[in-house]
């Protein structure tokens, strides 16, 4: 489902998802009278179910169609900034710390969506989490479920143990940022070195790692919560969830929330800040957890559905920590020079 999640080098999958008109120029911005009756989403892979039933109903109260354009959130951020000159993307959804770095760089605009005031997580002058999610790992039914960190060091897993890159990945980056926490810088590249002999070496991509998982070629791969469940269920995939623990045995995940901004630029920024308003507002909050497994963003709301209890189930007893992402993105670059210069 999440086929990419990821990369600064991948290449980008375009999505027609409404009724997709025939583009110019680069082939995702609509031209002529119709430009205004087109919105094109640039967003990191993961949320195509609640897209799909999203935007069609947005479609149908708007007259508004929805074009997206998949990749990872560090190739959507790229993507962004190679356009800067002319901008494509009306909205951008992406992972932290990608969103911080898009906000920084000029790449979004501010606009106060109505309702970001209930949300109690990630948000700034010019993007709001629109689905929140947490970092997970996922395990083949052949590995067992392994307990701790260090169980992963285990010689069994030897070219049967992927994780997608850090600083390209959304998910990737959460590894390396977990770690951190939980053993300290060094302690981090450390662990990551001694992985390193059971690595199978880079993936621009989480999402690809399910489908290997789930066939046997992988017996261990990280990812998240969202995407793993909804692989799950969806796709019928033959791994589970887990949360590896650190030393004193507790249980410690991220918080990884997709968020939301408009385009600096944005071509249509009218039916941009529609969708936005629309994709927080209570009556669409209240499909993302049936739709796709995720979260609502909004505090004030409060799912009761089958999804939403797997997902509570899952990460029962499991702390989540919640990083200061500005700090973050000012420590990433030299955070990920100090990791490629570890693991070789």
């Amino acid at each position: 489902m999440k086929a990419l999640k990821t990369l600064l080098a991948a290449t980008v999958l375009l999505t027609a998802t409404i009724n997709l008109t025939a583009c110019g120029g680069t082939g995702v911005a609509s031209t002529g009278d119709g430009a205004k009756k087109t919105v094109t989403v640039y967003t990191a892979d993961g949320l195509a179910d609640w897209y799909k039933t999203r935007f069609a109903a947005f479609t149908q109260k708007t007259g508004i169609k929805v074009q997206t354009v998949e990749a990872g959130s560090g190739e959507v951020v790229s993507r962004l900034q190679k356009e800067k000159s002319n901008p494509q993307a009306d909205v951008v959804v992406t992972l932290p710390p990608f969103i911080q770095k898009a906000s920084k760089d000029g790449l979004l605009q501010k606009y106060d969506v109505p309702g970001a005031d209930q949300v109690k997580g990630v948000k700034g002058d010019d993007y709001v989490a629109v689905v929140d999610n947490d970092l997970c790992f996922i395990a083949n039914q052949q590995a067992g479920t392994p307990k701790t960190f260090d169980d992963l060091l285990d010689p069994k897993f030897k070219g049967k143990l992927q994780y997608s890159t850090p600083g390209q990945a959304g998910d990737g980056t959460a590894v390396l940022l977990l770690l951190q926490h939980l053993l300290g810088r060094q302690g981090a590249l450390d662990y990551l070195k001694k992985l390193e002999a059971n690595n199978v070496g880079p993936s621009a991509s989480t999402g690809k790692l399910q489908p290997k998982v789930s066939k046997g070629e992988l017996l261990v791969a990280n990812g998240d919560v969202q995407m793993n469940a909804a692989s799950i269920a969806n796709d019928k995939s033959a791994f589970s969830i887990f949360f590896p623990a650190g030393a004193d045995g507790k249980r410690t995940t991220l918080a990884l929330p997709y968020v939301m901004g408009l385009g600096a630029g944005a071509p249509n920024a009218d039916g941009g800040k529609q969708l936005m308003d629309y994709l927080l507002s209570t009556d669409a909050q209240q499909t993302v957890s049936k739709d796709a497994f995720g979260i609502p963003a909004r505090d004030d709301v409060k799912p009761t559905d089958a999804n939403f209890q797997t997902v509570e189930k899952v990460t029962d007893g499991v702390e989540v920590w919640q990083p200061d992402w500005s700090t973050v993105l000012s420590d990433l670059d030299g955070d990920v020079a100090a990791y490629t210069k570890a693991v070789g």
